[in-house]
């Protein structure tokens, strides 16, 4: 993955539009590069940039920064709720409300394990706010998570 940086001015306004959407940066630009795709490619952008996180995750871990390694599970999981949800209806989910219920019918349709997932997902946003849990706590989440996320790379990818 190669990695664009941007500053001053730019950088200010796309943070301050990916704000006002309720989107990360990552989110915002993945969003504005694949409006033309159908939904399932936009689904496809969105779980590839689940992976990403899932690897950043595991690069934050191994530095110890255990705050910032659960930040980006807990992405890795809404962005694969997300991608799920442009899959089945082609629908960008812009709060936490329309991710648990896109959540649920991930659940219904994979499996009750998914629950599991999603909270320890939860778990990992609280843990960057809060900073309470422990590397077990992240690596043991980073498992669930990883799950979640190659199995809805796989739904997409039928």
């Amino acid at each position: 993955m190669s990695e664009v940086v941007l500053r001053g001015r730019i950088a200010r306004r796309v943070r301050e539009e990916a704000g006002k959407l309720g989107l990360s940066v990552d989110e915002y630009v993945i969003e504005l590069l694949s409006q033309g795709l159908d939904p399932r490619d936009r689904a496809l952008e969105y779980v590839e940039a689940a992976m990403d996180l899932l690897g950043q995750a595991r690069g934050e871990l191994g530095k110890g920064d255990v705050r910032q390694a659960s930040e980006k599970l807990w992405g890795a999981a809404a962005l694969a709720v997300k991608a799920y949800a442009y899959l089945r209806d082609g629908r960008r989910l812009s709060s936490h409300g329309e991710l648990w219920e896109y959540k649920r019918r991930l659940e219904r349709e994979l499996g009750e394990w998914v629950y599991d997932a999603w909270m320890s997902a939860t778990g990992m946003h609280v843990c960057f706010y809060e900073a309470w849990c422990t590397e077990r706590d992240v690596e043991n989440a980073y498992k669930r998570i990883e799950k979640l996320v190659r199995e809805v790379a796989s739904l997409i990818k039928r």
